[in-house]
């Protein structure tokens, strides 16, 4: 397999292993019911942190991921932030925004892209698959990145969106009309994409002429060009009329002996006369409950970006359609990845939220179908609360809409003929306003990039339904930090350590609702993994972790050993009083894990 190199990837091709953990810290003043961390999530914070911090409770276990990455045209703004350590690296840190000049600006992105991915991978379920949208600026090489981490052989498929609704009259070559939505499993064999709804025209193709007992049907041909061997063979007509075989070139796709047994069971439908070239009648009770999801989505089926940006204006307030969020993506796009790749219990991630879309989509999903599907949305921009977070609570509880609906009259590209005729276009702009005034408020006229556009603008006042649910709202805390533990200055709490160290330990996610803790003892119970079952004693108290009773203890190894049956047990304690030869010899299969803390061993010996 061929592999893409760019400036960096050296110091990034590890970099998410050296990304410190900060724990998720709930802010229940912008949260929506009781803040809990396995539920859906709207998460501040810089997102390759933040999949770190997720790493603990949500690896393996993502069902569906949908990332609207930058696209890296140039016009974007978008900056790379990651503090790698190279001096070449700590350059671009000083060089953001990344513009349309930067000559290094895809080797920026694919830098940017590389250890989210690697996180991303980590997440996701090996059921799973990982979803995104890109253009022609960086789709292959995203795709080579994706070959990369998530293996060739998992590619599943690019699908096309077709985002516009009309050609863009500014287009200096062509209109560019599509997004790209690369389309990755984690693992391809156990991965199948969810049959789509049939539509009532696929249905309408059906329909009884013969009152035949099953149903509706259609006929199918009988022939084909596939070679077969026994596909050639004379039939006879109900009307007496001889076939000496099929068409030229063609094949019956039948042997003779199915075929009369076909014709017997009425599958054979001959022509009201009984004098046509047979067909193979198929039942509409017999086809799939679905259809099989084909690479080209229209927007009449899943939305355009001005159905996107419509959406957006019903439930958020702006002055004007140009300060809408500027590539928001529409919610029928994002009901069509669900339908295909989540069932009623999914959990879907979008760590690029933008306008939470994403978490629009699922409440949406769960309405309908009555699932609980949960999601996770990470925001790194200022408006990850005014916006993605405000969109979800409006679409929770409902929202009354007071605000501008906008109506394009007139969309014209200017040339100098149009200014040199100003005369005749104010005209055309007049005879707008006399026809189309009194529908609306007002009538706004502007030019932006050389194109006019005249709106008619009407305020409404709207209230729309809640969809129901609840979210926490999180930002980072603070890193684990190494140095600073060894000293005591920063402990972190038992649920934080225990999920870092279960997570390290296992290579598997933690179960919140599993962990049992003596705050007395300090003994507690992380969960069950495939070999062990793993302990942790530890209170974020300098005096404890000095003291005996932070130790493992062969009485302490008997009781954990009897609470847990069946399978080993993994200790996490600052210190133990019992050698591992004592503890085979007493026939118990605890191993112990020290935690980082050299200086309270110090100490207490």
């Amino acid at each position: 397999m061929s592999e893409l190199n760019f400036k960096g990837k050296e110091f990034v091709f590890n970099h998410h292993l050296a990304v410190p953990h900060r724990p998720l810290v709930p802010d229940p003043a912008k949260s929506i019911g009781a803040a809990r961390l396995d539920g859906n999530l709207v998460i501040h914070g810089d997102n390759l942190h933040a999949l770190k911090s997720l790493l603990p409770m949500y690896a393996g276990k993502v069902d569906c991921i949908f990332i609207d990455p930058p696209y890296n045209t140039g016009n974007e703004g978008w900056g790379y932030n990651d503090n790698v350590n190279s001096p070449m690296m700590q350059e671009w840190l000083r060089a953001n925004p990344i513009g349309i000049e930067d000559g290094l600006r895809h080797d920026k992105w694919c830098a940017m892209m590389w250890p989210r991915l690697r996180l991303l991978h980590e997440l996701l379920g090996d059921a799973g698959s990982i979803w995104i949208t890109l253009d022609d600026n960086e789709v292959h090489r995203a795709r080579s990145l994706l070959d990369s981490i998530f293996g060739e052989r998992n590619f599943v498929a690019t699908c096309i969106w077709h985002k516009n609704y009309s050609p863009k009259p500014s287009a200096q070559y062509f209109s560019e009309d599509h997004d790209y939505l690369l389309v990755y499993a984690k693992n391809k064999e156990v991965w199948r994409p969810k049959l789509l709804e049939r539509t009532e025209d696929m249905n309408a193709r059906y329909s009884n002429p013969d009152n035949d007992r099953r149903g509706d049907w259609k006929p199918g041909d009988l022939s084909a060009r596939n070679y077969y061997s026994e596909g050639l063979y004379p039939i006879t007509c109900p009307s007496g009329r001889v076939i000496d075989g099929p068409p030229g070139g063609n094949y019956w796709r039948v042997k003779e002996s199915k075929f009369k047994e076909m014709d017997l069971d009425g599958r054979i439908w001959w022509g009201d006369d009984g004098n046509n070239i047979p067909s193979i009648k198929r039942f509409l009770s017999e086809v799939k409950s679905g259809r099989v999801p084909q690479t080209l989505w229209e927007h009449a089926e899943v939305g355009h970006t001005q159905d996107a940006k419509k959406e957006l204006l019903s439930i958020l307030d702006f002055a004007s359609s140009d300060d809408v969020f500027v590539t928001p993506k529409p919610v029928g796009l994002l009901r069509r990845i669900l339908d295909l790749a989540t069932s009623e219990h999914s959990i879907v991630l979008d760590s690029f939220a933008g306008s939470g879309t994403t978490g629009h989509a699922v409440l949406a999903a769960n309405k309908e179908d009555k699932g609980d599907r949960r999601f996770i949305l990470v925001e790194c921009e200022s408006y990850a609360d005014a916006l993605t977070a405000e969109r979800i609570r409006r679409v929770m509880n409902g929202y009354s809409y007071e605000g501008n609906h906008r109506t394009e009259l007139l969309k014209k590209s200017l040339t100098f003929t149009d200014l040199k005729k100003a005369d005749k276009l104010l005209s055309d702009i007049a005879a707008i306003e006399n026809l189309e005034g009194h529908q609306y408020d007002k009538i706004e006229k502007k030019v932006q990039d050389g194109v006019l556009v005249v709106e008619g603008v009407k305020k409404i006042t709207e209230r729309k339904e809640g969809l129901g649910g609840e979210f926490t709202y999180c930002t980072l805390g603070d890193a684990v930090d190494l140095d600073r533990m060894l000293t005591g200055e920063a402990l972190p709490s038992f649920d934080q350590l225990g999920a870092l160290l279960f997570h390290m330990a296992t290579s598997e996610a933690i179960t919140p609702n599993v962990i049992a803790l003596d705050e007395a003892t300090g003994v507690g119970y992380l969960g069950e993994s495939a070999q062990y079952h793993v302990w942790l004693i530890y209170k974020p108290e300098l005096d404890f972790l000095k003291s005996r009773e932070a130790a493992l203890t062969m009485a302490k190894a008997q009781a954990l050993t009897a609470a847990k049956p069946g399978k080993k047990q993994l200790v996490f304690a600052p210190a133990k009083f019992v050698s591992q030869k004592l503890l085979g010899e007493a026939g118990l299969q605890v191993e112990f894990a020290p935690l980082p803390w050299a200086l309270y061993r110090a100490e207490r010996g």
